[in-house]
């Protein structure tokens, strides 16, 4: 993808611009092999293949390879052993995949308001809080309540971000979720990864994900005598085959966007009116994000950069107190479950009524970045991006 071709066209994210047949050597092998199920043979899977590797990339013990992050975090939560109508305290600002997967577990979702960065503030959960979902939006590293025993990371936009010391970030609560949807950093269209460290809540994972069995590799599933019921998540040979392809090309597609950002980032025009949101050095950088002095210019901004063919977006769809799902507390079943067991559970967390949130939200456009242009590629659109910003 080149950059001409790349402007007025609808942004091709990340990986996906590394998809190439001549380089599809794991899904040839799993074609040529005609075996589509990862538990069709007793040798090592293309699947648990990609566990294996995904493990060594990111220093944890224990990977799972499942249809999408929805259901990685749906199994963390379940694997967590807890009561119908327990409470998860998840970002205010998120995709409402988050609460989706809360209340398919019987669970019921509080947004809690987030800070500056748009992270969980960690400060408003309560000393009791059991099971906290913390999101790194837009690769953006979160931090981490420490007192908290479930803490859950969704980690679907941050794949490769790293924590101040180094750890990667899906790595350090008791479980991360990552996603290979289409729009992130790496993509398999669908497809989701669960990792923990803790073996036996990876043991309860795996049997669970398929139909609560002790499945072992080239045999019919048997169960133990305390077996418990499970669902069928179990990823395909072919899915796992591309994104073993798309993680060899992990460390350029980070490179490729931390080089964008610096050369983007000092391109900014030097205007009061539009700052730039810092990231830390750990960051998958998928995007700027620019804070501007109110909504009405950052609506002139949308348009601006939308007529000149930059990619753009804004946030505001992420705030889940206004979501139908959450608004509404409706269910499709008869009895309203699980929203008829949240009488007593509060609405939200916040300390303004989400005052502060809707103005950040209001006034933040983002501007994603494509590692696959070459340098000279990036600095143009970088320049376009300021001029265009300076005409406003």
């Amino acid at each position: 993808m080149t950059l001409q071709k790349r402007q007025g066209q609808r942004f091709l994210p990340y990986g996906a611009n590394y998809l190439n047949w001549s380089d599809m050597h794991e899904l040839q092998q799993v074609i040529e092999q005609s075996v589509l199920f990862r538990y069709q043979t007793e040798s090592e899977s293309m699947a648990s293949r990609l566990e294996r590797t995904v493990g060594q990339r990111l220093g944890a013990e224990h990977v799972l390879a499942v249809h999408n992050c929805t259901e990685a975090l749906r199994l963390a939560l379940v694997s967590t052993r807890p009561a119908v109508g327990d409470v998860v305290y998840i970002p205010a600002v998120t995709f409402v995949a988050v609460a989706g997967a809360v209340l398919s577990t019987g669970l019921i979702p509080v947004p809690v308001d987030v800070d500056e960065t748009l992270a969980l503030d960690t400060s408003l959960l309560p000393a009791d809080a059991r099971r906290v979902i913390v999101a790194h939006m837009e690769g953006a590293v979160a931090p981490l309540p420490a007192t908290v025993p479930f803490v859950i990371e969704d980690a679907a936009q941050a794949l490769g971000a790293c924590f101040p010391d180094g750890g990667r970030v899906g790595t350090r609560g008791y479980a991360g979720a990552f996603s290979f949807h289409h729009n992130k950093v790496l993509t398999s269209g669908e497809g989701g990864l669960l990792v923990t460290n803790d073996r036996a809540a990876w043991e309860e994972m795996r049997c669970y994900h398929d139909h609560g069995s002790a499945r072992k590799p080239g045999r019919y599933p048997t169960w133990n005598e305390d077996a418990y019921y499970g669902e069928n998540l179990v990823t395909s040979e072919e899915v796992a085959a591309i994104q073993l392809q798309q993680f060899r090309h992990l460390d350029e597609v980070l490179a490729g966007l931390e080089r964008h950002y610096r050369i983007a980032a000092q391109e900014l025009p030097d205007r009061p009116d539009i700052a730039l949101v810092p990231r830390s050095p750990g960051d998958v950088k998928i995007s700027l994000r620019l804070r501007l002095d109110n909504r009405e210019l950052r609506d002139t901004a949308v348009e601006r950069l939308t007529e000149q063919g930059i990619a753009n977006w804004t946030l505001g769809k992420y705030f889940l107190p206004e979501h139908p799902v959450l608004a509404g507390r409706r269910s499709l079943y008869a009895d309203g479950f699980p929203w008829n067991l949240a009488d007593a559970v509060p609405r939200a967390l916040t300390r303004d009524g989400f005052a502060r949130t809707r103005s950040l939200l209001d006034r933040t456009l983002c501007v994603p970045l494509s590692p696959e242009l070459s340098e000279q590629e990036q600095a143009t659109a970088a320049k376009l991006l300021r001029r265009t910003l300076e005409t406003m």
